[in-house]
Order: structure tokens, then C-alpha cells, then sequence
């Protein structure tokens, strides 16, 4: 669902009933296109503020997520610091039916005196905003300033005064009248569905909240306007927006069968049948923060990673055309054994030959059929030159063959461990996760292709920490330089070792030291269960994993960092579940 207005309206009405009064007390910036004000409300308590201007999940609500902050504030971070710090928050509104709330604050200027300051949050897809004015809406800075060379409507610009966007050819549904609604629905095309008639004429109505109302009245979504009852329609219309004018909201969040987020409503919806399960969450902040949580985090990892992305993705395409290329010239050795032949039979023939021949027809004595074989020959050599030349090709192929096997095995290999790093990337929850595999690729030999890298100093490793059911630690390393220092570093002989079967993931480790045989079942299938869900095949219905003591674990010579070898091991099924592993979770997620 897009953030429509109907949903701003909702998040206004939180915001507002919570927020006023309370002073900011620290501004932060994870994100360029993001940023969290932290509010003392009157209670004394702090509610977090997330308003983010992505170009994919723009939002803006109360926020538990907890992101890392970048090393230097950026400029436009320090600029609200400047003005905001300590300020105090004296209204929060919605403009009109747009997408557009504006927060307003008391603070003081340089010299002392009481002024104000406005935070303008635009949630409009691609073409969201935040922008920061004075008291007389002129505009200190943006997020995304835009200049006449992005878009020649609107410009917004330090200096300039704040405008809402160019308006649109329709109507607002909060001062709609009966009489108005039902000449428009005359004037309607007959053959147009009834939800996109509503997009299509009324400002802010997401489609989604279109087609509930098509719902509500006729029983489907899909229904023409030749149709659709006016009266009927207008009802179910005006029913709709007085709950908005009277900010009576419902937070709903709707999920799959697997429990995955897939929409979001302000009021109760019924379109999707026992498909889909509609839960009624607590506030909109629980509800935007878990549909948008995993979404924003794939994304986040997609911009950040977008060098490591490209250079994996480079480098596995070499190495996919190389094994290629190799392959065919392994195919073209298979005849080495066919020049032998040849130059064992000139030889043993060399009597009957004579230089200037093209090609001789010899017997080989060597078949119980004695055949007679057609041999190519050389006319610029004599016959012991051409049986030289056929060994020489015969050994050429040999030599070739072994060096193209042991080359394809290591290019595999390569491709393997490039598996291995696309998997660590989908578990990177901060920027320092990031960093270790970039650390991690520069001394695996892709320094060359890693443009701008410096390194930075050795950061304390972080890996997962889990607690089983009876209280075990666990530690699962998010890229292979924590999994090499969860396995060699810390994990003692007797603790036992997790990793999927023979795919790419996570190592696992349960500290159960001497008394490891007396460890429970349960716990055995918990270490089990994150293992199998923080590797390639986390969304699997039943996965392999295996299960060692570390004193097993050998890492072979010159091998790629987390590559471990054993021999000795049990196997165990499990299910791998979000649910359960989170709970197992000790510290907070931490999403990018």
C-alpha cells in the first residue's frame, strides 16, 4: 500500500497526541534520506521519531528500531542540532489531505530570543522530502535540495519559501458533498472500474482503500461504474472519511500464510478474504515499523553494499566465463590419446614412410582386428619428425589437461567462496558488518578491483549472540571473519560447531564446554535452527545441518577465510523460524 493520506492523516493523529509539549532531546541522521528525533515527552518517557524520505519506503512514524549512526554527522544532521536541540514541540499537522505533515517547534535563535522552526515531511514516493524552514516557512535546508536541472515545477532550495506541491485535477474527499459526489459519478466513463474512478478523481486514496470501498458496497473489487449503485458507493465513501475527520483509526497489518507483512491499512479491511490474516496491532508505529522493518534493511544493504555487490557480481561472471573457456579447451585434450597412437605408429612403421607423403594407412597391431588407420602427416617432415610432432601434441594435451582440471577446481572453489560472502551480505545488519567484508575481499587478493578502499583499524568483532532454551550461549558470525573468529579464536575443543550442509552459512557455535554430552536435546535443535536459518537456505521448510565438536574442525592450508574441513559429524533436520530465533536473540536487532 502506498503511504496515502489517509495514513498520514492516522500517523498525524499519534504523533500529535503524543508529541506536543515534549522537547527534543537528540537528533540523529543513520541515513542521508533519514532522520530520528528522540522526544522527553511529559511523562518523562522518550519516544523515537523516524522520518525517512527513501525513494522505495518512505515513512514517518514512532520508531523502536535502533540504527547505527555514521562516524560524522552529516551537515544536514548538524544543522537541526543546531536549531532543534532542547526545542519544543507545539504542533504537528496534516496539510490539508496531502501527504505532507508539517512538525513545529519553539526554540531560541543565537542571540537567545524565542523563535520558530518547521520540519516539513513529505511522503510521496520517489519525489519525498524533508525539509527544514523558519517560522516564516523559509527554507534552511533539505534533505534533497531540487534545482531547475531536477525539476522545472517546483524547486526547493535554501532561501527559498516552502509551497506544497503543484496541485492535482481532483477533488478533496474530507469537504466532498453528496450532491457533488453523485454529478461526478454520472460524468463517470461506464466502462472504468468504481476503485480507479475514486484514485482517479479524489486526492490521497490509495488503491487499496479504493478497492475496500468498491468491496463494501458490492461484495468484489472488480466492479464498473455502470454498475455500481451511487447512493451505495457515496455511503460507504462518506463513511470512510468521517472516521478520518473524526481521527478514528485502526491500525491493521495483513500477512501471508508464512506471517509476512504484505499490506497495511488504517481501518478494518475485508477485500482479501481468508487468504490473508488481518491483525490489529497496537499503534501505527508497531505497524509501519514491522512492515517496513525487513524491507528497509534489504534495501539499505542493497545501497550500501552496492560496491561489494558489483564487485562480487563481476568477478563471479569472469569466473563463470573462464570455467567456460577452460571446459571447452579440457573436451579438445580428450584426443591426446589419438596423437600417441599416431606416433607410436609412424614409428613402428617409420620403414614404409617417406618424406612428402599427406597420409599413410597403417596397421595397428595392438587390435585383435588389426585395423587400418588413417594418419595425417606432415609433408614438410620426415617420418620421425611427424612421429615427434605427435608426441609433442600428445604430451602438450596431457600437460594441458592436468593444469586446466586443477585451474576449473580452483575457479569453482573461488565461486564457492564468492557464495559465501553474497550470503554474509545478506545478514549485514550495520555498516560495520559492511566494513569486515570489504576488509575481508581486500585481503582474499581483490584489492586491485576495490576502488578507494582504505583500511581502517582493527573494530571489535560482533558477532550474534543467542541463548538456548536451557541457557546456553551461542555465537553465529554474520561474515566469514567473525566465523573465523567464533570457531578459531574463542570456541573451545569440547564446544560444539553448526553449519548448514554443504551450502553457504553461518558458523554456529554452543559454548557447552567439559559437559557437553550432558547438553539437552533442545538445545541441540536450537543451535541447529539458527544455523540453518542464518545461511542460504533460511526460508527452507526442512534443512540439513551439521554438528561437531570444534576439536574435529581443521582449517586445510592457504584456504579462504571461515573454509573449514571434518570428517567426523551428526546430522540434524530443523525448520528454520524467525520467530524462535528472535526470541533466542540476546541483544537488539540492529537493522541498516
Amino acid at each position: 500500500m502506498a503511504f496515502d493520506a489517509g495514513m498520514v492523516a492516522a500517523v498525524a493523529a499519534e504523533l500529535r497526541s503524543k508529541l506536543i509539549g515534549g522537547r527534543v532531546d537528540k537528533i540523529s541522521q543513520p541515513e542521508k534520506d533519514e532522520i530520528t528525533l528522540a522526544v522527553r515527552v511529559a511523562d518523562g518517557t522518550y519516544m523515537r521519531v523516524c522520518i525517512s524520505a527513501g525513494n522505495n519506503n518512505p515513512h514517518i512514524n514512532f520508531t523502536s528500531q535502533q540504527k547505527e549512526n555514521p562516524m560524522t554527522a552529516p551537515m544536514f544532521c548538524m544543522l537541526l542540532r543546531k536549531h532543534l536541540s532542547g526545542a519544543r514541540v507545539t504542533a504537528v499537522r496534516q496539510l490539508g489531505f496531502e501527504r505532507v505533515i508539517a512538525l513545529h517547534f519553539e526554540c531560541r535563535d543565537e542571540m537567545g530570543f524565542l523563535c520558530e522552526r518547521r520540519i516539513y515531511a513529505e511522503i510521496m514516493g520517489k519525489y519525498s522530502n524533508i525539509i527544514f524552514c523558519d517560522g516564516q516557512d523559509k527554507i534552511l535546508n533539505a534533505v534533497k535540495p531540487v534545482d531547475f536541472s531536477t525539476s522545472q515545477k517546483r524547486q526547493v532550495l535554501p532561501g527559498m519559501t516552502y509551497a506544497l506541491p503543484p496541485a492535482q485535477e481532483k477533488r478533496d474527499p474530507l469537504t466532498e458533498t453528496e450532491d457533488g459526489f453523485l454529478a461526478l459519478c454520472k460524468e463517470a466513463f461506464p466502462g472504468q472500474t468504481a476503485d480507479r474512478f475514486l484514485v482517479n478523481s479524489y486526492l490521497g486514496i490509495a488503491p487499496v482503500t479504493a478497492r475496500e470501498m468498491v468491496f463494501r458496497v458490492a461484495g468484489k473489487t472488480d466492479v464498473p461504474m455502470q454498475m455500481m449503485p451511487p447512493q451505495l458507493l457515496w455511503k460507504t465513501f462518506s463513511a470512510v472519511f468521517e472516521d478520518i475527520r473524526a481521527e478514528r483509526f485502526t491500525p491493521v497489518l495483513l500477512s501471508d500464510e508464512n506471517g509476512k507483512p504484505v499490506e497495511y491499512t488504517f481501518f478494518e479491511t475485508m477485500q482479501y478474504g481468508s487468504s490473508i490474516r488481518a491483525e490489529t496491532v497496537e499503534s501505527f508505529g508497531v505497524l509501519i515499523d514491522r512492515f517496513f522493518a525487513e524491507r528497509d534493511h534489504v534495501d539499505r544493504v542493497k545501497q550500501r553494499a552496492a560496491d561489494i555487490f558489483k564487485l562480487l557480481t563481476n568477478a563471479e561472471a569472469r569466473l563463470q566465463k573462464k570455467i567456460h573457456q577452460q571446459e571447452k579447451e579440457l573436451a579438445d585434450c580428450a584426443e591426446k590419446e589419438k596423437f600417441k597412437k599416431w606416433g607410436d605408429l609412424v614409428t613402428s612403421n617409420i620403414w614404409q614412410l617417406q618424406r612428402g607423403m599427406t597420409e599413410a594407412f597403417l596397421v595397428d597391431y595392438e587390435t585383435e582386428a588389426m585395423d587400418t588407420v588413417r594418419v595425417v602427416l606432415d609433408n614438410r617432415l620426415t617420418p620421425s619428425q611427424n612421429a615427434q610432432k605427435f608426441y609433442k601434441r600428445y604430451n602438450k594435451a596431457k600437460n594441458a589437461e592436468i593444469a586446466l582440471t586443477e585451474q576449473i577446481q580452483l575457479a569453482k572453489e573461488e565461486i564457492g567462496y564468492l557464495d559465501t560472502v553474497f550470503d554474509a551480505l545478506t545478514h549485514a545488519e550495520t555498516e560495520a558488518d559492511l566494513d569486515e567484508i570489504r576488509d575481508e575481499l581486500y585481503h582474499s587478493g581483490y584489492a586491485s578491483r576495490m576502488k578507494n578502499f582504505a583500511q581502517q583499524k582493527n573494530k571489535a568483532v560482533k558477532p550474534l549472540e543467542f541463548c538456548t532454551t536451557n541457557g546456553y550461549r551461542v555465537l553465529c558470525g554474520k561474515n566469514n571473519h567473525q566465523n573465523e573468529y567464533i570457531t578459531h579464536k574463542l570456541a573451545q575443543k569440547n564446544d560444539m560447531w553448526f553449519h548448514i550442509k554443504n551450502q553457504p552459512g553461518s558458523h554456529v557455535v554452543m559454548f557447552c564446554g567439559e559437559d557437553w554430552e550432558a547438553v539437552p536435546e533442545r538445545d541441540y535443535t536450537d543451535a541447529a535452527t539458527i544455523a540453518a536459518y542464518y545461511s542460504k537456505s533460511g526460508e527452507a521448510k526442512h534443512v540439513e545441518v551439521d554438528y561437531t565438536q570444534v576439536r574435529n574442525l581443521k582449517k586445510p592450508p592457504q584456504a579462504k577465510p571461515g573454509m573449514v574441513i571434518y570428517h567426523k559429524n551428526w546430522s540434524a533436520y530443523v525448520t528454520p523460524d524467525e520467530k524462535t530465533v528472535d526470541a533466542m536473540r540476546v541483544t537488539q536487532k540492529k537493522r541498516i
